[in-house]
């Protein structure tokens, strides 16, 4: 099976995508887990909560959220400039 140019490009730029998601996945999963203690010096004003206890419980899971956000429409972009979408 021979794979066009276009299927290339399209992979190309999907792979791109992946490897900043991950890189952004890692650093809210493990490289802000790392620096808790120093981030605990910094209080939230408005919570009254330490700023790396916050990143630890609640910051890291809205990260993963907004992420999949971003990358299912950066996704959709990239499939629909290669003629590859889904019909809605």
């Amino acid at each position: 099976m021979q794979t066009s140019s276009n299927d290339v490009a399209h992979w190309n730029k999907t792979r791109r995508l992946m490897f900043i998601n991950l890189a952004v996945w890692f650093f809210f999963g493990y490289i802000i887990h790392m620096f808790v203690t120093p981030l605990n010096q910094i209080i939230i004003p408005v919570l009254g909560f330490p700023l790396g206890f916050y990143m630890a419980a609640q910051g890291s899971l809205i990260a993963f959220v907004v992420l999949l956000f971003v990358f299912a429409r950066q996704q959709d972009k990239i499939d629909r400039e290669f003629g590859v979408a889904e019909d809605e």
